[in-house]
């Protein structure tokens, strides 16, 4: 063994070793996350303003400080950007990521702190390696280099005190040298703003390296893949990187994708990791393979809380911490982190799948879903539903959105369903019954709604011209990056413009 690999291992079993205690003690660990967050920040404005440092307990921070959406911290966090210093976070803070918007805003600015890069982002991008290695003894991604897609956004000035840009951008803007050096394509090409033009140099930087991972959002990936493909003339990638072994993922769930990497890479030995990341911090990663929930990383610098979904809008609802929750129940995700962000809603929903260690799945997101009608219908239930309704008809997915279709004096509710299909089903009119009867057996509210066409007719499936998402997020300036297409809405504001952009690609045709 070289002196690297055995500095490395060494490094490697440290951490591991801290893993494991939090596997272990998940309570004792937290309470120290936030006691280290409090005594850090016990002299900004908010540490004096609710007294973090008589602040003794969980339950004592929960009963001083309020809950927080992105609005109530929205003007704070605009004095730290126009650099006000010691406000959310000590010092100054001039890094921010820009991050999807809320309803009054088109975009909300996460602020990025040193500590939060070192002790939290960068430290958990290790622990990915770790815990692979750790999985894979004989891996080779050592010997080769990383593709990292990141976001579509250069740095920019915000004012002459602060930075923005996609979390992936400041990411690799503040890379270590030494981590640099296994990233490809270099960051004068990865922060290229136009998406189009950074695939095109993407592939022409990467395509005679010796590729072993790559990481990125599963959907952007696809777009990159299929360029190198088309420009080298190769069949799948494994003729392009005959080293590649792990795809590193997250963003957005990767069943509806995991049918075309099949395809596009053919290969039984190929691995997937999926993560859980956002601009508000790292979160989870899949620990164990084979299996498709996430270890919770709880020694990040970020104290957690959950709220319930039965009691989540409400004035006062139940909070609870790690030691209290249960199994199988949705819970929308409250953070404190060492970015300056106290009691945040983040917006996603999760449940737990294990307790000693904390697992979770990823169930949507606290504004993502369908329930138009007293149906309740939420992302986990629609990714699982498809999933079945594939499988049944032999079809594959790329891109998909939903809504309702309101009811009038002629007709009853549904749900339309807008799903561009990679493989296209014999009979689109199967392929409903089949997404019916899967939602029916996973959501009961839906199933009620649906008895006897009670409420809701069966689902209505357009089947959408291919690349119409595509073309509907560039349009909107939402092309690459963390950037998602939303899942469900409670509303048609989405499928009526996705309608008008494939009648438009119809007519082309």
């Amino acid at each position: 063994m070289t002196v690297f690999h055995s500095i490395i291992s060494k490094i490697s079993s440290n951490r591991l070793k801290e893993i494991d205690l939090f596997r272990q003690h998940p309570g004792e660990v937290q309470a120290k996350v936030l006691q280290e967050l409090l005594s850090t920040a016990k002299d900004t404005e908010w540490g004096r303003k609710y007294s973090f440092k008589d602040i003794t307990d969980i339950r004592d921070f929960q009963a001083k400080l309020p809950i927080s959406a992105y609005e109530e911290l929205k003007t704070d966090i605009e004095r730290s950007m126009r650099g006000e210093k010691n406000i959310l976070w000590p010092g100054i803070t001039q890094w921010y990521a820009k991050s999807s918007g809320t309803s009054c805003d088109k975009s909300k600015f996460i602020p990025i702190t040193q500590d939060s890069l070192k002790k939290c982002h960068y430290k958990a991008g290790l622990d990915v390696l770790w815990v692979y290695a750790n999985n894979y003894p004989e891996t080779g991604i050592v010997h080769g280099k990383n593709l990292c897609l990141g976001g579509s956004h250069q740095i920019s000035n915000f004012n002459n005190k602060s930075f923005t840009g996609d979390l992936s951008a400041i990411i690799l803007e503040k890379l270590p040298i030494l981590t640099q050096l296994k990233n490809v394509p270099r960051p004068s090409i990865s922060l290229i703003p136009d998406f189009e033009e950074k695939i095109a140099k993407v592939a022409e930087a990467t395509i005679n390296e010796n590729i072993r991972s790559f990481s990125g959002v599963p959907s952007w990936f696809l777009v990159l893949i299929n360029h190198i493909l088309e420009v080298t003339g190769k069949s799948n990638l494994l003729e392009v990187w005959p080293n590649l072994e792990v795809f590193i993922h997250g963003g957005v769930h990767f069943e509806p994708y995991r049918e075309q990497y099949k395809r596009l890479i053919p290969s039984e030995k190929m691995n997937y990791m999926e993560t859980y990341n956002a601009s508000e911090g790292f979160f989870s990663l899949q620990d164990e393979p084979g299996k498709d929930d996430m270890l919770l990383m709880l020694d990040l610098g970020i104290f957690m809380e959950f709220i319930p979904m039965s009691e989540f809008g409400k004035e006062n609802p139940m909070i609870l911490s790690i030691e209290e929750i249960e199994l199988d129940t949705n819970y929308a995700l409250v953070i404190s982190t060492n970015t300056g962000l106290w009691r945040y809603i983040l917006g996603d929903t999760i449940k737990f799948t294990c307790k000693y260690p904390h697992k979770i799945k990823i169930t949507g997101r606290t504004k993502h879903f369908i329930n138009a009608f007293g149906e309740e219908v939420i992302v986990d239930n629609a990714e699982k539903a498809l999933q079945s309704a594939c499988r049944a008809t032999s079809a594959s997915i790329s891109d998909y959105t939903a809504g309702p279709v309101y009811m009038n004096a002629k007709s009853k509710g549904a749900h339309q369903w807008l799903i561009e299909f990679e493989n296209k089903p014999e009979n689109l009119e199967v392929f409903s019954l089949e997404l019916d009867k899967a939602l029916k057996s996973l959501n009961s509210d839906y199933e009620a709604k649906r008895h006897k066409n009670l409420a809701l007719e069966p689902p209505l499936i357009i089947s959408m011209q291919k690349g119409t998402f595509y073309q509907w997020m560039k349009e909107r300036g939402k092309v690459g990056g963390q950037n998602k297409i939303p899942r469900l809405s409670n509303n048609r504001k989405y499928l009526d413009q996705l309608l008008k952009v494939n009648e438009r690609l119809s007519h082309k045709k």
